[in-house]
């Protein structure tokens, strides 16, 4: 027998703990991502205000002058912050179980994968179909090479440089290069 002080798998979802991805809220959350981000990937180029109102739309906080080229891919929208004059090229995936967050100035190339949503290690949760999340945060300035993947919960510090194709599993301090797979410091050029 419920109690009725059962919290929705959506709150659940937003404070980072197991989870089940369904129900209604998400199920609702989800299709209305997927109509915004249908019309966004399809709107002519021409279309630039059209194409800034339906990202700000779809996310929870856009900046002045962002660029996302289509096709662009997330699960809510709701949890992405981009930060102002970010470009994000043609075919990134922003996985926002939870909050992804991008500082201003970032460059970030063509087919980057940013990951929040996360499984459990425990393989009987997963059995049950539980999942949770991690936020991401990306700061200022941060330059994310073509194909990188960004895991969850990782932080990029302010200045940084994502290697293309490299897959980040731990923080990048403040103005690192890293590349490889796992991301690793390298030593930085001029």
């Amino acid at each position: 027998m419920s109690g009725g002080n059962e919290r929705s798998e959506k709150s659940k979802m937003l404070a980072g703990e197991l989870y089940r991805a369904g129900g209604p809220e998400l199920a609702a959350d989800a299709r209305r991502a997927a109509r915004l981000i249908w019309t966004l990937n399809r709107l002519d180029p021409d279309e630039a205000e059209r194409r800034s109102a339906l990202l700000a739309e779809l996310c929870g906080f856009v900046g002045d002058a962002v660029v996302v080229r289509p096709p662009f891919t997330c699960d809510y929208g709701f949890n992405i912050r981009l930060g102002a004059r970010t470009f994000v090229n043609f075919g990134c995936v922003f996985l926002d179980v939870v909050g992804i967050e991008v500082g201003s100035d970032c460059q970030i190339g063509p087919n980057v994968q940013i990951y929040t949503a996360d499984h459990p290690r425990d393989p009987a949760l997963r059995r049950q179909g539980l999942e949770s999340g991690r936020p991401v945060r990306v700061g200022d300035n941060v330059w994310i090479g073509g194909s990188a993947i960004l895991l969850p919960g990782v932080s990029i510090g302010d200045d940084a440089i994502i290697g293309a194709g490299c897959v980040v599993t731990r923080d990048v301090a403040a103005g690192a290069t890293v590349g490889g797979n796992p991301a690793a410091p390298l030593p930085r050029r001029p």
